[in-house]
Order: structure tokens, then C-alpha cells, then sequence
């Protein structure tokens, strides 16, 4: 992976996020899960680069974005469309989901991302809340009651690789 300035990026959010999705991932070298995303957000805020991803307390990332400061959002390439469905649909705590996904850890500053991205975006936390189900909106509003709301995470971007 090399460096490269996020000023010369050039894509479709709204293509990458919701229709490719990613793999936000949070932890090191010692310990470490990911999940597959299909929404969050990208823009600026407090003049910073931010990427904001919702996680559910259920969820085994959760803990991991809980106690580090940095995460990664990495996007791949089509051939990894099945692998992201796994990442998505198993758990952290009942397998090891980047071997039986068929990709990489790789641990790049302090954190950890994928070999097989082709685009990763290194984020530093910066604010984190709980959202309030009684503000959303009643046609967004999850139907499934016993299910946890989302927690918002919002990190900085700090540095973007590309293969």
C-alpha cells in the first residue's frame, strides 16, 4: 500500500458506501475485529476530513472501537464482494473472520486494515455518542424494538493508502 493525499481521491460515496460497502476495523497486532458496513458518512466537520460509522453494543467491534483511538474503513474490489458478506454475517467472538474470509491483516499505524484493500482510510476517533431513538424519525425509526441503537463514531482521517 502507498500513501496518498486525500485530496486526490476521487469517488461516488454514495456508490462506495451503500452499494460496494467496507470493512471498518479497530485494533492492533494483538487483538483485533472487523465488521462489514453499508452506510455511514463522509464530509467535513470542525474543518476535519471525517469518516462517521454507527456501531450496535451488540456488535464485537463495538468493544474494540469503544477502547482504541484509531480505526480503518477499507474498501475492496468486487472480488471480495462474498468475503465482505461473510465479515457481515459471522461474528468475531465464534470464528476468525479475515481467514475464513480469505484476506490479510495488515497493521499500519497502530491499527489494523486489510492487504487486499484497495483503498483504506486511517481514522483517529474524535467523538462519540449513542443515538437517541427518539429523535429519529418515525420512517427510519428500526422496527425491531429489542434490537440495541447504533452508537456514532466520527474519526478524523488521518492517512489514505491505495493498492
Amino acid at each position: 500500500m502507498k500513501e496518498i493525499a486525500l485530496e486526490n481521491l476521487s469517488f461516488n460515496p454514495w456508490t462506495k458506501i451503500g452499494k460496494d460497502w467496507f470493512l471498518l476495523t479497530s485494533g492492533d497486532e494483538n487483538s483485533f475485529n472487523t465488521m462489514t458496513v453499508g452506510w455511514a458518512n463522509m464530509g467535513i466537520m470542525w474543518n476535519k476530513n471525517i469518516i462517521t460509522a454507527m456501531v450496535r453494543p451488540n456488535r464485537y467491534t463495538y468493544e474494540f472501537m469503544e477502547k482504541n483511538d484509531l480505526f480503518t474503513v477499507s474498501f475492496f474490489d468486487d472480488r471480495y464482494k462474498k468475503a465482505l458478506g461473510f465479515c457481515g454475517s459471522h461474528s468475531g467472538r465464534d470464528c476468525d473472520k479475515a481467514k475464513e474470509a480469505g484476506i490479510t491483516p495488515e497493521f499500519i499505524d497502530g491499527t489494523t486494515a486489510f492487504k487486499e484493500a484497495k483503498l483504506v482510510f486511517v481514522c483517529r476517533k474524535i467523538y462519540a455518542q449513542d443515538l437517541d431513538v427518539s429523535l429519529i424519525t418515525e420512517d427510519v425509526r428500526p422496527a425491531n424494538g429489542s434490537d440495541p441503537i447504533h452508537k456514532q463514531y466520527m474519526g478524523e482521517v488521518i492517512k489514505v493508502y491505495e493498492n
